[in-house]
């Protein structure tokens, strides 16, 4: 089983800059984006083979997440219900037989860290929705995450510290979630591997001098380990400033 996520950062512009050619190769069973920046019926999309499941913001042209499945999920739910997460369009669940699958898109803490105590609100909230889900069945977690865990996750790991999505308590949280029983599929296989991002700045050519961090992620239930086959970043892919992540299951 082929999983993709790929934060778009508006799929719309994505559209224009080659998405249908990219998702066409890529050929996933499950493709799961962040930062759609829709609202309902500004976008239709051709994807035959796929059920498609849309979360909006409130706000326009802001945020969103989107999942498309081959397989028709068991449930569909959007959001974790708890206020005042869910007004973003930030997360989709689909429950499938054996697993449940969640699209998330993290709230970035933004400049300043204006919203990193909300930011750590939402932190503990979203690890308590992904405990009472893996007490059902094992999670596959994916999408923008807004943190580089590890110094190893960015390129520049001493100038960015205390910069929103490389702070100690978004890091810390990180680190309780893993801990608490769940897997980066990624640095699980590949545990020394550097130069790996999925995110660059538009700013100094990044992308071109591969200045990049590494905060899109497929997280596991620990129990899932045995099925992790790969776990991949897509660099090569533009139309976004971020990359497609992906995982592959046995």
């Amino acid at each position: 089983m082929r999983l993709i996520s790929w934060n778009v950062n508006g799929l719309r512009a994505a559209v224009k800059k080659g998405f249908m050619e990219s998702f066409a190769a890529l050929d996933a069973d499950v493709f799961c984006l962040q930062e759609t920046k829709l609202q309902a019926g500004q976008i239709e999309l051709e994807l035959p083979g796929y059920h498609q499941y849309w979360c909006y913001a409130e706000k326009k042209g802001y945020s969103g997440t989107a999942v498309f499945t081959k397989a028709e999920p068991l449930a569909v739910t959007y959001n974790m219900g708890v206020e005042p997460h869910d007004h973003e369009g930030r997360i989709i669940t689909c429950e499938f037989e054996d697993f449940y699958l969640v699209c998330c898109y993290t709230p970035n803490s933004q400049n300043e860290l204006k919203r990193l105590d909300y930011r750590m609100s939402w932190e503990d909230d979203f690890r308590a929705y992904l405990l009472a889900l893996d007490a059902k069945k094992p999670v596959i977690m994916c999408g923008d995450l807004n943190v580089a865990h590890e110094e190893i996750d960015l390129k520049n790991p001493a100038t960015n510290h205390m910069n929103a999505g490389f702070t100690d308590a978004e890091r810390g949280k990180m680190s309780e979630l893993l801990a608490s029983g769940f897997t980066d599929s990624f640095r699980y296989l590949y545990p020394d591997r550097r130069d790996a991002y999925s995110w660059w700045s538009f700013r100094a050519a990044a992308r071109e001098r591969n200045v990049g961090w590494r905060i899109d992620y497929f997280i596991c239930s620990d129990r899932l380990r045995g099925r992790i086959a790969d776990a991949f970043i897509c660099p090569e892919i533009m139309g976004s400033d971020h990359c497609p992540v992906g995982l592959e299951l046995r």
